[in-house]
């Protein structure tokens, strides 16, 4: 079968890989979980002894964070489980760790998925990503707004916290009630889990261990996510030219990482096939990808090449590719010529 007829046909080709296991998402809640609290309670019990030593069990309790929020991630998409109130009372847990609600979640991830890389339906669940043209049409604060929203320190370093802190305390524009609701019982919940753990171990030790293993946890997942669909050869195109298959395989990294990162992170470096089929879970995404020729020419970014991403900030439609912001001053010296 030709690469072209594997396109045609990719249905059929990555419907094996939905199957969804209940052993193995049992084992994943046990082996994800279990460890993570056991962490947390050795940083506790640490914190009497030497800091230093607390922030070596954090360091691995905020990759289980992330390895929770893929589990939160595919609750969402009703992969992880087969019964739908499953997924979603784990789902609400796991949102409830990363102060993340799960219908509003759920909702907007949805429609990433639906619009990613469609230059005509940017603005929800993605990165804030402007054509050179946009940029440009744009009053000097807007374009001061927009360089700092890609700035690393802050896309990072605050997006991370004010993303998971704030922006998810308040519900979208229109949402349903559903929605709201379930915005309105996590910020409750939030409320309670902190005022208890600070009533039983006292808010200064909440704070020095959930603390960090917040911030690193929320700043690797905001990397992952950005990585994820910013990087070079990345696919954009306006509607009448954007489909669903290019706009997984094209437009969404094969993040080829090492054996025990790619354990923390869920597999979610194959995002490519994650947006082909956002019903496979997790455990099945490697799977799909090693024994399927459809995915083999797909180009790797590895830990040192997506380094590059950073550099990344808006998109020429003229090239169709990502640009630095340095583009711009060659941009507008060849629209002069």
């Amino acid at each position: 079968m030709t690469n072209h007829d594997s396109k045609k046909n990719w249905r059929k080709i990555i419907a094996p890989y939905e199957n969804i296991s209940l052993m193995r998402s049992l084992w994943q809640i046990l082996n994800t979980f279990v460890p993570f609290f056991l962490l947390w309670y050795a940083a506790y019990y640490s914190l009497s002894y030497s800091y230093w030593l607390t922030l070596l069990w954090i360091i691995p309790a905020a990759g289980l964070l992330v390895r929770i929020f893929i589990i939160f991630h595919d609750c969402c998409h009703g992969s992880f489980f087969p019964s739908r109130k499953a997924n979603e009372i784990v789902g609400n847990i796991a949102g409830l760790m990363m102060f993340c609600p799960f219908e509003q979640w759920r909702n907007s991830h949805a429609r990433h998925h639906a619009t990613s890389g469609n230059l005509d339906k940017r603005g929800v669940g993605d990165i804030w990503t402007l054509t050179v043209t946009e940029y440009l049409a744009l009053p000097w604060y807007k374009r001061l707004a927009y360089r700092l929203y890609r700035n690393p320190m802050i896309m990072f370093g605050f997006g991370a916290s004010y993303l998971f802190l704030i922006d998810y305390r308040f519900n979208r524009k229109g949402a349903r009630k559903k929605e709201r609701y379930n915005t309105y019982m996590i910020n409750l919940a939030i409320i309670g889990v902190i005022s208890l753990m600070c009533w039983l171990i006292g808010w200064k030790a909440f704070l020095l261990i959930q603390g960090p293993i917040f911030l690193l946890a929320g700043t690797l997942g905001v990397w992952l996510f950005y990585v994820q669909h910013q990087f070079e050869g990345t696919y954009f195109e306006k509607s009448e030219n954007w489909n669903h298959v290019d706009a997984a395989l094209k437009g969404s990294s094969f993040y080829k990482l090492p054996k025990i990162l790619q354990w923390f992170t869920g597999n979610i470096g194959y995002h490519h096939i994650h947006h082909l089929s956002p019903r496979v879970p997790n455990y099945n995404l490697d799977r799909a990808h090693e024994e399927n020729q459809l995915f083999q020419d797909i180009e790797p970014i590895t830990l040192r090449t997506s380094l590059k991403s950073i550099k990344y900030r808006i998109w020429d439609e003229d090239r169709k590719r990502l640009m630095g912001f340095g583009y711009v001053k060659e941009y507008l010296k060849a629209q002069k010529e």
